[in-house]
């Protein structure tokens, strides 16, 4: 995503002024961090399209991935602190 913009609410919106977006930053801001509780929790988010909004948070900073199981390497996603001003 590039930023042209030079309004701090133009870009904020170029990041997560889509639904999807904004859904999954709600859910993350009440606590749900794993991929199956996002994938369930968010109102009918293909799979596919909640990855690529996760991987573009996790780019712009808002959101962070923590491995909590080693036998079958699993990721947990949470709020940073720019993700908390955020909300």
């Amino acid at each position: 995503m590039s930023r042209i913009a030079q309004c701090p609410i133009a870009n904020t919106l170029d990041l997560v002024g889509d639904r999807w977006t904004l859904l999954i930053v709600r859910d993350l801001l009440r606590g749900r961090a794993r991929y199956s509780d996002l994938a369930q929790s968010v109102e009918g988010i293909p799979l596919s399209i909640l990855a690529g909004r996760l991987k573009v948070l996790e780019r712009e900073g808002i959101v962070a991935k923590r491995q909590y199981s080693d036998h079958q390497p699993r990721y947990d996603s949470h709020i940073t602190p720019k993700g908390q001003d955020l909300g």
